[in-house]
């Protein structure tokens, strides 16, 4: 595939034929009238970590890094359960994780288990900012 730019933001408008669903269904056969008949359901309506890393494509091509490393970060976790991220979005609430080891734990699973090492990196460096603050001690 080519490399994507700026030319070809926003994706569903200039380069349709890239984009799909999580099954695989392309733009075009996401009508109206295949939800009604259930041919499409909401697992072809999430986007893609594809998709998020197209977008971290264009966005690195416009000089804009930092929305692209986030773009690939959200390429992680797209395919990371639910239950998961929720688990990890409330350790990193300051006061909720009571030590750095439970921080490294996290980012270990993330790596291990979701094979999601910018996430585990992410994680990682609050805990670093956290033990510098002193967030881990209990706020509430």
């Amino acid at each position: 595939m080519t490399k994507l730019g700026t030319d070809d933001y926003p994706l569903a408008e200039r380069r349709p034929e890239i984009v799909t669903g999580r099954r695989g269904k392309p733009l075009d056969a996401l009508t109206i009238e295949a939800v009604l008949s259930g041919e499409v359901t909401m697992e072809d309506l999430r986007i893609t970590p594809q998709a998020l890393r197209q977008q971290a494509e264009i966005a690195r091509a416009a000089g804009r890094p930092t929305l692209a490393a986030n773009f690939e970060r959200a390429a992680e976790l797209a395919d990371i359960p639910q239950e998961v991220v929720m688990r990890i979005y409330e350790l990193l609430r300051p006061g909720r994780a009571r030590s750095r080891a439970e921080l490294e734990a996290a980012a270990a699973m993330l790596r291990r288990d979701h094979a999601a090492p910018l996430i585990a990196a992410f994680v990682e460096e609050a805990a670093d900012v956290y033990e510098r603050r002193g967030l881990f001690a209990a706020r509430y």
